[in-house]
């Protein structure tokens, strides 16, 4: 397995993470057996960071992810995140906090479903527009200080708001959507902040939300309680341009004689030996398919090609239904 270091000061890790998210939610339904088998699976190939946050499934994901590394926590690198407040008996309302005594209350609770005694990264989900980010992050810093959490990293801040935290704590981890069809931190500020203040970037959705992978044709083949049925880039005429990209994908992975997922992480993975890709899968299968794109290696001509068909913003639709919550 290969590693990269997280961050200027932080530890070392797989060079390819596992996202746990879709196990319990958001990409229709799941099978606990199979995802703790996948988790297992991942840990046995030497996988070490598993990502999980406290409103994946209301704290389903994380009771999930606590049940699976029962037993082999020393093999884990555990991420999860606070920040995005859901209601459990209505899941579609949610706020965001990053009062301080909300930090330090979110992280008991996640310790708890966890059943550790400790976070190894400890993520602000989203930036709250009504905190300073200096509160909040002087409260994760407790957090450190008091041996609940080991290192600190933000999802979805700002170029402004990275420089304004790691003048309170370090922050190893920028958790940042990053695929061949967003690139947004490439040209927003935010890629070249957390390089400027030794930030590692740990790419969520490199697969595109799995739209790279090829596997979805047409609407119908998201499940009815799949979020990606109410995404912008999932709908309509979006649908259709998008899949051309997804084409073009298909195309070159033939010509590399890889598959078309593959592909698209080996792009990601060569953006920089800061990089760390999460794709989440609850497959074993899936879970062995992307690991093999370490074994990619992509020349000059091949990230040249891949850069003219996939410029930053060529896909159409917006990632998110409402991006007011992103990239504060």
């Amino acid at each position: 397995m290969q590693h990269r270091r997280l961050g200027k000061h932080g530890p070392e890790v797989a060079a390819l993470g596992l996202g746990c998210m879709g196990m319990s939610e958001f990409y229709g339904s799941g099978d606990e057996a199979e995802s703790i088998a996948t988790i297992h699976r991942a840990l046995d190939l030497g996988v070490t960071m598993l990502d999980t946050a406290d409103m994946y499934g209301v704290g389903k994901n994380e009771e999930l992810v606590g049940k699976a590394i029962a037993g082999r926590r020393g093999a884990v690198f555990l991420a999860t995140k606070f920040g995005v407040v859901r209601d459990a008996d209505d899941r579609s309302r949610r706020g965001i906090s990053g009062k301080p005594a909300y930090v330090k209350q979110a992280c008991d609770a996640s310790l708890r479903r966890l059943g550790v005694d400790h976070i190894d990264l400890y993520y602000q989900h989203r930036v709250d527009p009504e905190t300073p980010i200096e509160e909040t992050v002087g409260a994760m810093a407790e957090l450190v200080s008091a041996g609940k959490v080991r290192y600190l990293g933000l999802s979805e801040a700002s170029a402004a708001t990275i420089s304004r935290a790691v003048r309170v704590h370090p922050i190893a981890a920028l958790q940042q959507e990053w695929s061949l069809w967003s690139r947004d931190l490439e040209e927003n500020g935010q890629l070249a902040a957390a390089r400027e203040h030794g930030v590692a970037i740990v790419a969520y959705s490199p697969l595109g939300r799995g739209f790279l992978t090829g596997k979805f044709r047409r609407p119908g083949d998201f499940e009815p309680d799949d979020f990606r049925r109410h995404n912008p880039r999932f709908q309509g005429e979006n649908f259709e341009k998008n899949l051309q990209l997804v084409d073009r994908v298909e195309e070159l992975a033939r010509e590399k004689g890889c598959t078309p997922s593959q592909l698209a992480l080996a792009w990601v993975l060569a953006q920089g030996d800061d990089v760390v890709p999460i794709p989440g899968t609850k497959h074993v299968g899936y879970l062995e398919q992307n690991l093999a794109a370490l074994d990619v290696r992509l020349t000059a001509e091949e990230l040249r090609r891949l850069n003219d068909v996939f410029p930053p913003n060529v896909a159409a639709g917006d990632r998110y239904p409402d991006m007011s919550g992103v990239n504060r």
